[in-house]
């Protein structure tokens, strides 16, 4: 008889966690909490651009675990956890601290409705992930609500005369970017935008050229730039709404009209005459 050959132990998961970038969003939530803090000292900018260096660790911390091969759960959970302190209490504590605290309830109690949006966002986003089309978004991503707050910010302290209207202007944008969050818009997603494919010479241009005129003005045309990726989306779903009903719409051209009696009668007449 055929002696049973033993089954070989399965090895252990692992239990340790990628260090690389596991530090990268760290960073992000380092940028985060100084932000926090410089709202609290009236150091406005300083926070706004900490917050927008946030947002370059949190684009960066992804796509090095994916080049890497390093994704883990406890690296997306831990993203999550750093993307709410970061791009949620950060710009709602900044906000309320630069504009809303002369709303007084009203002002702390919009900036709440930020924070909360921004986890609901993240918590919509953690569930559906593995169900949502990879080039777009389901709403506004918080990383770009966060980073549309430190942009107006920064846009304010270069333009002097928008001073006194920034608390007007300032709970209007709170209470649309919450909207835009945990709304069903579609944004595109550039996670899946891989440099190290080839790419037409345009994809190239574009980049330096971009890079070239944040540098002109980073203040002005940052707020610029983020204005439109904001209204992209809107744009985007009243495009693909008409273009979806006009496709619903094109089945029912092709079937013919109903005859009315008029043409009933004339048709009658001609088979008469004929």
């Amino acid at each position: 008889m055929k002696r049973k050959r033993k089954k070989r132990p399965t090895k252990k998961e692992r239990k340790g966690i990628y260090v690389l970038p596991n530090l990268f969003t760290s960073a992000s939530l380092f940028g985060g909490f100084y932000a926090i803090i410089a709202s609290i000292q009236g150091r406005y900018e300083a926070a706004a651009i900490a917050i927008v260096i946030s947002c370059v660790f949190d684009g960066l911390d992804g796509r090095i675990a994916r080049i890497t091969r390093t994704t883990s759960l406890f690296g997306k959970e831990y993203d999550s956890l750093s993307d709410l302190v970061a791009f949620g209490v950060a710009p709602g504590i900044l906000a309320f601290q630069w504009a809303l605290h002369s709303f007084g309830r009203l002002g702390w109690l919009a900036a709440f409705m930020y924070v909360i949006c921004g986890a609901l966002r993240l918590a919509r986003f953690n569930v559906q992930k593995n169900t949502l089309d990879v080039n777009s978004f389901k709403g506004l991503p918080i990383p770009s609500a966060a980073c549309f707050i430190a942009s107006a910010i920064l846009l304010a302290s270069a333009l002097n005369g928008i001073e006194k209207y920034k608390s007007l202007l300032i709970i209007v944008m709170i209470y649309t970017l919450s909207f835009l969050m945990v709304s069903s818009v579609d944004y595109l997603n550039f996670k899946k935008f891989d440099i190290r494919n080839q790419k037409p010479f345009n994809v190239l241009v574009s980049i330096i050229l971009i890079c070239l005129v944040i540098a002109y003005r980073p203040k002005i045309l940052l707020f610029i730039i983020m204005l439109l990726y904001v209204l992209s989306g809107p744009v985007i779903t009243l495009y693909r709404f008409h273009k979806k009903r006009a496709v619903d719409k094109g089945p029912m051209e092709a079937i013919p009209k109903a005859v009315d009696g008029e043409d009933l009668q004339a048709l009658g007449n001609d088979k008469t005459t004929g």
